[in-house]
């Protein structure tokens, strides 16, 4: 079942033997996807709500056992709300940590640190490193300012030739990140370039036809590609369509 999910979840490189974890071969995960799985754990909300609980008391046979969780940064660290120690002799101290400071989400992997010191510190330290150089940017509103701007100066230059319907519906495509982490110093290095226009079209017109493609890059890197499209068909004048027009303008 946890390799089922495991596919379920696109990760590559995780495959599973014991269903508590302990060492053995063929079991196998990596830090990326440890995160994936942590990313997608976290939207289940008993989950959530445990990896974030400090202690709890539970009873058993009759008795009241208050238990504490072993998250040295839970409680500590500024935003932390959970998830995972480990220890084994194979994977050594390991520590998933998720952070949400402002609406500013993270998930952090330590694996192999030789003590709980070090797993601390190197968590602390990535945690950190990420909220002094990084800031969430909401690409989703300058991309929605990008496409009016240019719908306000292009909708009345898209031509369909031949058809019936003059009326043209436009509409962006969706596209894979709302938000996205940018390093302080890219931030003025994002740009959105709507290229590969086409106005002119000849009816019949499918519903989802091109008329450009719209491209987020931070510096470089492209981070968003989606694509302006025709939102209707658009119907070809026939001869009978003629035929109405003539007898139209006849009356």
């Amino acid at each position: 079942m946890m390799n089922k999910k495991a596919k379920d979840l696109g990760l590559k490189n995780s495959h599973f033997v014991t269903p508590h974890g302990l060492d053995k071969e063929e079991h196998y995960t990596t830090a990326y996807e440890l995160a994936l799985i942590t990313d997608y754990a976290l939207n289940i909300e008993k989950f959530a709500e445990v990896v974030n609980t400090k202690t709890y008391t539970v009873n058993i046979n009759g008795r009241s056992k208050n238990i504490r969780n072993t998250n040295e940064l839970l409680g500590y660290l500024n935003g932390v709300n959970g998830v995972k120690t480990g220890f084994t002799n194979g994977a050594g101290r390991c520590l998933i940590t998720s952070v949400n400071r402002n609406g500013f989400n993270i998930i952090t992997v330590v694996l192999g640190a030789d003590t709980k010191r070090i797993r601390t510190k190197d968590s602390i330290n990535l945690i950190e490193y990420i909220y002094s150089n990084y800031e969430q940017v909401n690409l989703e509103e300058l991309i929605n300012e990008r496409y009016e701007e240019w719908i306000r100066i292009n909708k009345k230059r898209i031509n369909v030739y031949k058809a019936r319907n003059k009326s043209i519906e436009i509409k962006l495509e969706d596209y894979n990140y709302k938000s996205y982490p940018v390093n302080k110093d890219e931030i003025n290095n994002i740009n959105i370039d709507i290229k590969n226009i086409k106005l002119d079209f000849e009816a019949p017109v499918e519903e989802n036809e091109k008329i450009a493609d719209v491209v987020l890059n931070i510096g470089n890197k492209k981070i968003i590609e989606t694509r302006i499209v025709i939102d209707n068909e658009i119907a070809r004048k026939d001869i009978k369509f003629y035929f109405r027009q003539i007898m139209s303008n006849f009356i």
